[in-house]
């Protein structure tokens, strides 16, 4: 188990690995091993942050100094924090002592209950509630998407600017019942709405598509604010929807590490997204993606018929617009449950 769950001594994204983590701290929730494996793996964050800052902090060489450069800078920083974690610096420690009390006492060995005894309710746990994303994300990815469907490569121009709704992860959480809600959470929904809202109803009047769906889609793909696609350099994209960057765009790009589904299977790769000027600009260019794309005329043709928020939902993953097999539930998920305003 302990094998299984260190993750320091391999590659910073592989997310099989991070897969076996899960799996380790599910499979027996009584083991020390997973405990110590996702503490290692919040230091390593906290020495990626650090990391961060003193690149941040560096003069940058006009020659040298590229989009590309930065992003090899910040691929090889996740590593060398990975790495650096199996050491640690004392942060991990600490949070396996203040986390171990909150595991589920173990039996002893030869007890006589043995399997049969009841097990333990340890006060103050309760069962995460929320949409992934990420991302969880987290994607969460950040995304999610069905398998692309035979004869995509005649349609490779219309399959780059869909999105990729596997960002990095976690999200922010909304819960089935909004009333269970944290009010960090309930703040963080409502300053989302009230930035947005007004671009989506624009948006809503030139596809029909009713705001509080648009509003939601963007919720999934960006964590409700917390997970946007950004620059190396931190500049911000406003691309909320995840939109790629094809061989059809003429404008700025940004490029980052997304999560793919291909066949079922979760990928990794490195994918240029379209970059705007500001949020209402983004809108705009939702608007007119699903609005002049061919892949989307029966979505929109359903819309102007009528269509509620699992019904859009399947509509754009059958569309191609995400590969997480789990997107339409996601998204439904959030359109449904949220307490819009």
């Amino acid at each position: 188990m302990a094998a299984s769950a260190d993750l320091t001594t391999k590659f910073a994204l592989d997310v099989q690995a991070v897969n076996e983590l899960r799996v380790a701290g599910r499979t027996n929730k009584t083991d020390q091993a997973a405990l110590e494996a996702a503490a290692k793996q919040f230091e390593a964050l906290f020495m990626n942050m650090m990391l961060k800052s003193m690149r941040d902090a560096t003069p940058k060489d006009s020659l040298m100094d590229s989009e590309q450069s930065r992003l090899y800078i910040s691929m090889l920083d996740q590593q060398l924090s990975q790495s650096m974690s199996s050491n640690g610096i004392g942060l991990a420690d600490m949070m396996i002592r203040q986390l171990r009390h909150g595991l589920p006492t173990q039996p002893e060995q030869g007890a006589e209950q043995g399997a049969h005894a009841p097990t333990a309710i340890v006060p103050g746990q309760a069962p995460a509630a929320g949409v992934p994303s990420p991302a969880s994300r987290q994607s969460h990815a950040y995304t999610q998407q069905q398998p692309e469907a035979p004869g995509s490569a005649a349609q490779s121009e219309s399959q780059q600017a869909r999105t990729s709704s596997g960002l990095p992860e976690p999200t922010v959480p909304v819960p089935s019942l909004p009333g269970a809600q944290s009010q960090a959470q309930q703040l963080q929904v409502a300053e989302f709405q009230a930035r947005l809202m007004p671009y989506a109803q624009q948006a809503s009047q030139t596809t029909g598509i009713p705001a509080r769906f648009m509003l939601g889609q963007a919720a999934l793909e960006s964590g409700w604010g917390k997970r946007e696609i950004r620059g190396a350099d931190g500049t911000p994209s406003y691309n909320l929807f995840g939109v790629k960057a094809g061989s059809n765009w003429k404008g700025p790009v940004v490029e980052t590490v997304t999560t793919e589904y291909v066949n079922g299977v979760v990928h990794k790769s490195v994918e240029k997204f379209r970059a705007y000027q500001s949020y209402a600009d983004a809108f705009r260019d939702y608007a007119n993606l699903l609005s002049s794309n061919p892949r989307y005329a029966e979505l929109m043709a359903r819309v102007a018929q009528g269509l509620d928020a699992e019904g859009f939902a399947r509509g754009l993953q059958q569309a191609g617009y995400a590969t997480d097999p789990d997107y339409a539930d996601k998204l439904g998920r959030i359109i449904r449950t949220a307490p819009w305003s």
